[in-house]
């Protein structure tokens, strides 16, 4: 198994060789730049300490506005995409639950993410695939006005499929498991 510190470091090499080097999101190295992106590392695998530690993370944010963002890395338990999309269904029903819908927003990445109505080997699908599952907390007001500073934020997506298809499978695959 290993180390938290370690998975963390992992996740920083993606977020900054991938995310950020790649530009897929093109707020993201401000927030690292500054700072302002909270790790915590899950390593139980029970649904229900995931989602209590999604709320802690909410009431963190709530209290905390040097956090501008959090990623619940969670290394055990999730390989399966399809589990791991079922999480994802319950963290968000767990936002509407309390109250935290139009606050906090949560953003999926998965070592196997594929999008709806893509192809398991489409290079696209590696925008959200990263070292280790992740629930990606993000304060929707921050979303919001980071999207209305930004021209033409809607072809943001579509500006990192081509990439993504551009660069390759084997490019994109290597370059996200360098970060492990």
């Amino acid at each position: 198994m290993e180390s938290n510190e370690k998975i963390i470091a992992q996740t920083q090499k993606w977020i900054n060789d991938v995310v950020i080097g790649l530009n897929f999101c093109p707020f993201a190295a401000k927030e690292v730049k500054h700072n302002k992106v909270h790790y915590e590392v899950v390593v139980k695998t029970e649904t229900e300490i995931c989602l209590e530690v999604l709320l802690q993370a909410c009431a963190q944010l709530d209290t905390n506005e040097a956090i501008e963002t959090t990623l619940i890395i969670l290394p055990n338990g999730y390989d399966d995409f399809e589990t791991y999309l079922d999480l994802v269904d319950y963290a968000e029903t767990l936002l509407e639950q309390h109250d935290y819908e139009g606050i906090y927003q949560v953003a999926s990445f998965h070592p196997e993410y594929k999008f709806a109505d893509s192809e398991e080997n489409d290079p696209a699908n590696f925008t959200n695939r990263s070292p280790y599952p992740m629930l990606h907390l993000l304060r929707e007001e921050s979303v919001e006005q980071a999207i209305a500073r930004y021209p033409n934020h809607e072809d943001i997506p579509q500006r990192n499929i081509d990439l993504a298809r551009q660069k390759g499978l084997q490019y994109m695959q290597a370059l996200r498991d360098a970060c492990k």
